[in-house]
């Protein structure tokens, strides 16, 4: 009884502090982009546009609604890692002179790499389709995505998702601030790549080393069609596997050099999903 009390008491005291922090972890990014990007950006990025369809009014509030289940699931699975640390099955330290600067810099980085792969290959699977309808349907439901798609999860798809960080302390210590950067950073690239508009710099996705980085051109290409583009930070799993669409550099170069308030070709809104 005293164990399920404290157990209880954890997660009243807990949990809600980190539904808290992963809520605004989603919408801090997800409406800061849309207010400057999206708002604004009708008139100073015009030219930066990848679509020439704006999403509807209806498409951004399911998004939102499904968001906050997904920003649920993460909670849950955050609590999940929190008992876990508590009991010892998994090491997340505050101390960084128990492993170095060296171990904390080579973690995240690993880390970074690591949940590229993990998506990579779990985004590659969901799109099987026996899998898609379970796992994935709802994300493409967004056919012309805008920020507040990132976290627009099927359940199952959340629980996918989630399930990276607690597996990967299984086997690698992290230091609680390395979490807490790959964990701003995940975010800021997904909203990144569901952003509408392509901000970043004219000849990237030809760049020895910058056009390993995904970019919005690149994932909104997935969004328009489920056979190409399935990697989260990086270009190279698509690359290596032939899966990153033939047509991405050139589109990416057509928006990129577009002069403001110049007219140009622009994609219609496409169906998505899988193909």
């Amino acid at each position: 009884m005293t164990e399920s009390l404290s157990l209880l008491d954890s997660f009243t005291l807990i949990w809600p502090k980190i539904f808290i922090s992963d809520f605004l972890r989603y919408t801090i990014p997800a409406s800061g982009a849309f207010l400057w990007i999206v708002m604004r950006g009708r008139k100073t990025w015009a030219h930066r546009r990848i679509r020439n369809k704006t999403p509807t009014t209806t498409q951004m509030k399911r998004e939102i609604r499904v968001s906050v289940v997904t920003v649920l699931i993460f909670s849950l699975n955050g609590f999940g890692v929190f008992l876990g640390a508590q009991i010892g099955i998994y090491q997340i330290y505050d101390d960084f002179a128990l492993y170095g600067l060296g171990y904390f810099a080579f973690s995240l980085i690993l880390l970074t790499i690591a949940h590229d792969t993990y998506f990579y290959w779990a985004h590659r699977l969901m799109h099987v389709p026996r899998l898609f309808p379970w796992f994935h349907r709802t994300h493409h439901k967004s056919h012309n995505p805008t920020p507040w798609t990132a976290y627009a999860f099927d359940p199952l798809e959340a629980m996918v998702q989630a399930a990276f960080l607690p597996l990967f302390l299984l086997f690698a210590p992290l230091h609680g601030l390395a979490i807490f950067i790959f964990l701003v950073h995940m975010i800021l690239r997904n909203v990144l790549g569901h952003l509408g508009y392509e901000i970043m710099p004219r000849g990237m996705a030809h760049h020895p080393i910058l056009s390993a980085l995904t970019t919005a051109t690149h994932h909104d290409q997935h969004h328009a069609n489920g056979k190409y583009n399935f990697g989260l930070y990086f270009t190279w799993w698509d690359r290596l596997m032939g899966t990153e669409s033939p047509k991405y550099r050139t589109r990416f170069v057509q928006i990129t050099s577009a002069a403001p308030h110049a007219k140009q070709q622009l994609i219609p809104s496409a169906k998505g999903g899988c193909n």
